[in-house]
């Protein structure tokens, strides 16, 4: 695969050998595009420094915005958080695997270097089967929203490749993504009970039955 060159390839016609085929280009430190639970989403290897660079420069995203973190299970989040408090737990419980990312202390050991998260880190399990299993082949991946920064998220693959052009070395193409609506972020390194930073997919009604003393956004 050249370093500009892109292809595309269907999660409905050959979903093992689009998944290998995806796993190998993040192996080799480049981005691809997959359907998640919500939107199309932009990822690479986690722990590759210049493979995040490369992500942010694809969606000409700065530092300042750093990628969550997409991991395959729930039980990995001890592997990446420094602490996970109780209330969070309780929403990882409930809402995961889904639209619901949280934000933790992050490990001083792990190598991330995702931009300005002031050590922290943000998680997220999609309730998405393809995405689950390309993340069990990768391991933990950087992902954002499939745009270019400012624009809407892409909710098919051509969106994604729209925007996003030669940058990205595959886009698994799984048809409309099945939410359309952005995760909800949850912040617990601040408020005890944590604070909603974006509303997306999972309202705070919704949260608040599990964690009655969520704090609103600002």
């Amino acid at each position: 695969m050249s370093e500009t060159g892109s292809k595309t390839l269907s999660l409905k016609a050959d979903p093992d050998g689009s998944l290998e085929a995806a796993r190998e280009a993040v192996a080799a430190g480049r981005c691809v595009v997959f359907p998640t639970d919500t939107v199309y989403g932009i990822g690479c290897a986690a722990f590759d420094a210049e493979a995040v660079k490369g992500l942010l420069a694809a969606k000409q995203r700065g530092r300042d915005m750093p990628p969550p973190v997409l991991i395959a299970e729930s039980s990995m989040l001890r592997a990446l958080a420094a602490t996970v408090p109780e209330p969070a737990r309780e929403l990882v419980a409930r809402f995961w695997p889904g639209a619901l990312t949280i934000i933790v202390t992050a490990q001083r050991s792990l190598p991330l270097e995702l931009g300005d998260t002031r050590g922290t880190v943000a998680v997220r399990v999609p309730g998405h089967d393809q995405a689950r299993a390309l993340l069990r082949r990768t391991g933990p991946m950087a992902v954002s929203s499939a745009n270019l920064s400012g624009q809407s998220a892409a909710t098919t693959a051509e969106e994604a490749q729209r925007m996003l052009g030669d940058a990205v070395a595959v886009y698994l193409d799984g048809g409309d993504a099945p939410g359309g609506e952005a995760s909800t972020i949850v912040d617990f390194t601040g408020e005890e009970h944590g604070r909603v930073l974006r509303q997306g997919a999972i309202g705070i009604d919704a949260l608040r039955e599990v964690v009655p003393g969520l704090q609103a956004a600002d």
